[in-house]
């Protein structure tokens, strides 16, 4: 069989199991008997299992199957959850996701268990068990499945009974390694339905068609045929192991039992599920989904920004030739195509959490190894992102956590001196604001000291001494982010050796973003990280220099003005506006692009556009505000990598080429 066609379902299905293993292995070290924790690791592990063993990765099927066996063994009482249990648990689940890595990169997932497989076994069989009072099989033949019907069930029961017909609750078991569960539900649906009517699942029929539930379904059924012939029906059906039939009453009267155990020795039959759905089936979930490769997302999206550069040159024309009919079109089309591209755009947004989702293990395993006591407290993994966003944002974060946990958080002993918990506690959340997304990393650690920040600052030659005196506590706290600087009293794995915040800043600012800390010693720290909702296609403003015109993201413009000359002011050598109580610094983009000086009309006001980032702000001086527009951002190309204050190009509606401006590299 050929699963070459099936790789990319399979990474992608094993990547949200593996997501569910490490959310609920988390969970179960905080709650170890909660018994739906255990409940839903071993449906995430056993199909996974047979996944894996469909597409021929036998090693990572073995794991897996081991794996089920310990959480097979926990649900059914036979051990119990035990703190030292837990890093092995967490060691196998590191060790899946780096066999599911090398299937993705074209490997065949093959790894050295044995090891890992041996220390399962431990734990199955290994000191500590808690054996079940009874017989290690009997849960086989428990069969006590609480059923809530509704008002309107309860009446059809009651009636059906009244005209002769026969109230069934039938219970059945699949065997432990069916790999098709849901098909074997909907044959089982299918064989009943030809000889009554379903009246109640449980699990709902839903779950039942997703695989979302263990081995076991139970059905409220209404027939006139006998236990007999019912039993038939469903007996045959290749991997059930068991059935029960009971007469079931809605005034709860006597119910009677009869247990049909499959026989074995049949083989096992491929079984294709139906399209069509019968009378007695519910309906589907409302909610239906695709899976759509990434590079046909990105195809769309790079024809779309096409039709944005042709959109606003037929606006243009249109204008230019002022004919009725022509711009009512136009402005039809721009109408659609703003639609459109909301549409394409939500297409490529996706859940910050498939980033948030790897940090509780990282996090607790640094924590370990620091000998610290850490919780991390997630909000907002629902936020949305831009894919491409998504994509770069991942490594920032790491060493912004790992700063947290390495300079943030002090040991339990230092919290208890200071007064704390013992327990300290990073916040990772995201929300939305305007056309940005916000991150922050709190933490109530020990907070950012600003001495011996600029102390180290001065040290490696980052400021001069003069300079320490002039500086703001947000300054002070920037220096942490310049190349090669380091806190650390000593050089570890986690931190010391200058690499890091220097990074994070300039991908984020990359990124069109920008970084912003706020700390108090001895209280914590807060890193407020600002990302554009996309990077394809921004708003911007367009102005002229001269003859050139150039864009300004919006995102980075506080607001526009119109200054007097006479208003401008000297400080430090340098020209600055009084805006609003604020001292703004002016930036003479003739100056910067060296654009051409041309004969002009003197005039006593300049035309300002007010930027900021951060707490910083700058004023840019342009000849003129051409007006706000839709651009498609473009990289200028592998040879005009490092121009200055330039992060791309535009194509305009006239077919000219514009410069957009990087407004981080013009504050300092």
């Amino acid at each position: 069989m050929d699963t070459t066609q099936y790789l990319d379902v399979f990474i992608d299905e094993s990547n949200e199991h593996l997501e569910v293993l490490s959310n609920q292995l988390l969970s179960l070290e905080k709650d170890p008997q909660d018994k739906t924790i255990i409940e839903e690791i071993f449906r995430a592990a056993h199909t996974l299992k047979g996944m894996s063993a469909t597409m021929g990765y036998q090693d990572l099927a073995d794991l897996t199957h081991k794996l089920e066996n310990v959480f097979d063994a926990i649900r059914y009482d036979r051990i119990t959850v035990q703190t030292e249990m837990m890093d092995v648990l967490f060691t196998v689940l590191e060790q899946l996701h780096a066999m599911v890595e090398d299937i993705s990169s074209g490997g065949d997932g093959k790894q050295d268990i044995a090891a890992v497989v041996q220390q399962l076994q431990a734990i199955e069989d290994g000191s500590g068990l808690m054996h079940a009072t009874k017989d290690e099989n009997s849960h086989k033949t428990d069969v006590a499945v609480d059923i809530t019907l509704d008002e309107y069930e309860l009446s059809i029961l009651e009636q059906s009974a009244e005209q002769g017909f026969h109230n069934y609750k039938i219970h059945v078991r699949l065997i432990s390694d069916c790999l098709l569960k849901g098909v074997r539900a909907y044959m089982v649906f299918d064989a009943l339905g030809k000889l009554g009517e379903i009246i109640h699942s449980e699990p709902s029929v839903t779950e039942l068609e997703e695989e979302n539930f263990d081995d076991t379904f139970t059905i409220i059924f209404v027939s006139k045929e006998s236990e007999d012939k019912i039993k038939s029906s469903i007996v045959n059906i290749a991997e059930i192991e068991q059935v029960v039939i009971e007469n079931f009453a809605a005034d709860a009267g006597k119910k009677t039992s009869e247990v049909v155990d499959k026989k074995e020795g049949s083989p096992s039959q491929a079984a294709e599920k139906g399209n069509g759905n019968t009378s007695h089936q519910a309906p589907a979930a409302g909610h239906k989904t695709i899976r759509v490769n990434t590079e046909k997302l990105d195809s769309l999206m790079n024809l779309f920004e096409e039709m944005v550069i042709d959109r606003s040159r037929l606006e243009q024309i249109s204008s230019e030739v002022n004919h009725k009919e022509l711009q009512e079109t136009v402005e039809h089309m721009s109408r659609i195509s703003g639609d459109l591209q909301d549409i394409i755009l939500s297409m490529r947004m996706v859940p910050i959490e498939q980033v948030f989702s790897r940090f509780p293990r990282m996090i607790r395993k640094l924590a370990r190894e620091l000998d610290k006591n850490i919780t991390l407290e997630i909000s907002g993994a629902d936020t949305e992102l831009d894919r491409t966003v998504i994509d770069e944002i991942g490594d920032p974060l790491v060493h912004l956590l790992r700063n947290a946990i390495d300079h943030g958080i002090e040991t339990p002993e230092q919290r208890k001196s200071k007064g704390k918990s013992e327990q300290g506690t990073i916040n990772l959340r995201a929300y939305h604001s305007g056309n940005h997304v916000f991150i922050e990393i709190v933490d109530d650690g020990a907070g950012i000291n600003k001495e011996k920040v600029i102390q180290k600052a001065i040290e490696n030659h980052i400021i001069t001494a003069d300079q320490k005196h002039a500086l703001t506590d947000q300054e002070a706290f920037e220096l942490i982010m310049e190349s090669g600087f380091s806190t650390a009293d000593k050089i570890s794995d986690i931190s010391g050796r200058g690499v890091g915040l220097d990074v994070v800043r300039s991908k984020i600012e990359s990124l069109g973003g920008s970084v912003i800390i706020h700390s108090e010693h001895e209280k914590g720290s807060k890193f407020i990280i600002q990302l554009p909702l996309t990077l394809s296609i921004i708003a911007a403003l367009l102005v002229k220099l001269q003859t050139e015109i150039y864009a300004i993201p919006l995102s980075t413009i506080v607001e526009t003005a119109i200054i007097r000359k006479q208003d401008i002011l000297s400080a430090h050598q340098k020209k600055v506006i009084d805006f609003r109580g604020s001292v703004v610094p002016l930036v003479f983009l003739k100056d910067i692009f060296h654009v051409p000086a041309q004969e002009a009309p003197e005039t006593d006001f300049l035309s300002v556009v007010i930027i900021k980032k951060g707490e910083k702000m700058a004023g840019l001086v342009v000849d003129t505000f051409i007006g706000q527009q839709e651009i498609v951002l473009k990289s200028l190309g592998n040879y005009l990598t490092e121009v200055f204050a330039i992060s791309g190009a535009t194509i305009l509606g006239n077919g000219k080429v514009a410069l957009i401006i990087d407004s981080n590299a013009l504050i300092k």
